[in-house]
């Protein structure tokens, strides 16, 4: 069976990536952290039991950056809220198990990634959740057609940004696994800093 992560990056410019840890440390500091936080967990991820495919922001410009490894394939994100941009990479890659995660959780390993392979053993959709109200992953099963509804009204950056895209499968079985932090201000970022030193 085909499997794909897919990981969401933006090009790492100051004032249009991390904003909001940008407003707590500054967008150059915060900008600075994203790329080598990204080029760290693409570095993670490689592995021989699935493909790992860099979905890029902007389009034209992610696609020729020399930012991100070369030897990764790359495909443009489009245009679009953050559900019609995942949407249409789970469509685009429809031919296997698919997985699609952010680029700012500090956490992901390999084991959090072959768990949610695992779990679409036995559900059509997974998600990784994040303790606050969000996730950092999400996965359909390649058996299984994209709701078509699938993001529709979801509350994004809010602690409802789960519970409305659950709403959003429809009949699919739905398996949740692992629970990561991302960074999204100061606070994550000195919480996930100590879980990696504790670790």
């Amino acid at each position: 069976m085909k499997r794909t992560v897919i990981v969401m990056l933006k090009e790492p410019h100051p004032g249009r990536v991390k904003t909001r840890l940008g407003r707590d440390i500054g967008m150059v500091p915060a900008a600075w952290w994203f790329r080598h936080q990204s080029r760290a967990l693409l570095r993670r991820l490689e592995d021989p039991r699935w493909s790992v495919v860099l979905a890029v922001s902007p389009d034209a410009e992610g696609l020729a950056s020399r930012v991100w490894p070369h030897h990764l394939p790359r495909t443009p994100q489009g245009a679009g809220s953050l559900g019609d941009r995942m949407r249409r990479m789970l469509r685009r890659f429809k031919d296997g198990d698919i997985c699609i995660v952010g680029a700012d959780i500090p956490g992901i390993g390999r084991d959090h990634i072959f768990r949610a392979f695992r779990a679409l053993g036995r559900a059509d959709a997974v998600v990784g959740p994040a303790p606050d109200g969000g996730y950092w992953l999400i996965g359909l099963k390649a058996a299984r057609a994209v709701p078509p509804g699938l993001f529709c009204g979801v509350r994004w950056s809010t602690e409802h940004a789960l519970c409305d895209t659950a709403a959003t499968l429809g009949d699919l079985r739905l398996a949740h696994v692992d629970e990561l932090r991302d960074v999204d201000g100061l606070d994550d970022l000195r919480m996930t800093t100590q879980h990696v030193r504790a670790t």
